[in-house]
């Protein structure tokens, strides 16, 4: 099959970025059929924004330990119908398991 570079519009930001043959040839490769809806900086950020790493900051939130009474935070907004951990007391109930 031949390819050509194709002018398309990026869904977050908006501006034009072009899929080059070498990127169309890359997808075919491993069998992917859909077009990408991103321009690279853009895929770069939503890529970095993932809970897999990236620059951004996860929001914390302020607990106080059930167990020990430690003020601590934890990665989720507790909902209060259990009990929530510090860390320490968290790996020390895991390693009891």
């Amino acid at each position: 099959m031949t390819y050509q570079d194709i002018t398309l519009q990026c869904a977050d930001c908006g501006y034009d970025f072009e899929f080059t043959i070498s990127e169309q040839e890359f997808y075919a490769s491993k069998g992917l059929t859909n077009q990408p809806k991103r321009c690279k900086p853009c895929r770069n950020a939503k890529k970095g924004s993932g809970s897999y790493g990236g620059n951004s900051q996860r929001k914390m939130y302020d607990v106080v330990c059930s167990e020990c009474g430690a003020d601590a935070q934890v990665p989720f907004q507790p909902s209060g119908d259990r009990p929530v951990l510090c860390k320490t007391c968290y790996s020390n109930s895991y390693s009891r398991r």
